[in-house]
C-alpha cells in the first residue's frame, strides 16, 4: 500500500526553505507512530532537512539522480519513484514523506492520504502539496484539535482512501 503523509495548510503550503511551516508536536508523534516499522520514501532535499539523518526503525529510501549510499547514510538511493517502488514487497507499507515533486509524482499511485490539515496560512511558503480531486477520495478518519501549548495552531488529522 502506498500512502502519502503530509501536513498542509488551506492553500496547500507544506514548507519554507526546506523546513516545515509549523511545529506541531502532535503531528510529529502521529508521523512517527504511522511510519515506524515501515518504508519511507523522500526526495533528496527532504532527507537533507532531517535533523539526525535517516529516520530510525524505518527503511529509508531517497530519490536522487545522484544515487549512492555514501550520499545518504542509513538510506537506499534510487533515481526514480518507479525504481524505488520496484524494490518494495507487495505487502510492504510505503509512506511518501516529501517533498513537493515526490508528492506530485506519487499522488496518482497512492492508495491512501494521511494528512494533517493545519488551520493557518503561513506568511511565506515555497513548497506546496499538489492539488487532488476530492471526489477520488473517501474520508475514513478525522480528528480535530485546538491549538495548545505544544501545538501553535489548530489542526485536523484526516485519512483518506482512494475510491476504486
Amino acid at each position: 500500500m502506498l500512502t502519502i503523509i503530509s501536513a498542509i495548510t488551506p492553500n496547500h503550503a507544506i514548507g519554507w526553505r526546506g523546513q516545515l511551516l509549523y511545529h506541531l508536536s502532535a503531528d510529529l508523534r502521529r508521523f512517527k507512530a504511522l511510519t515506524t516499522g515501515h518504508t519511507v520514501v523522500m526526495g533528496r532535499k527532504t532527507f537533507e532537512s532531517l535533523p539526525k539523518g535517516a529516520l530510525p526503525n524505518r527503511r529509508n529510501i531517497v530519490l536522487s539522480r545522484h544515487s549512492g549510499a555514501e550520499a545518504f547514510p542509513g538510506a537506499e538511493a534510487y533515481a526514480s519513484l518507479q525504481e524505488a517502488l520496484k524494490t518494495c514487497l507487495a505487502d510492504e507499507q510505503v509512506f511518501v514523506i516529501g517533498g513537493e515533486s515526490v508528492y506530485a509524482e506519487a499522488l496518482p499511485l497512492a492508495d491512501r492520504l494521511c494528512l494533517t490539515h493545519i488551520q493557518a496560512i503561513p506568511d511565506e511558503a515555497d513548497a506546496y502539496f499538489p492539488e487532488y480531486e476530492a471526489e477520488e477520495w473517501c474520508k475514513v478518519f478525522e480528528e480535530a484539535h485546538e491549538a495548545d501549548e505544544r501545538n501553535a495552531v489548530p489542526y485536523t488529522f484526516v485519512d483518506y482512501e482512494r475510491i476504486k
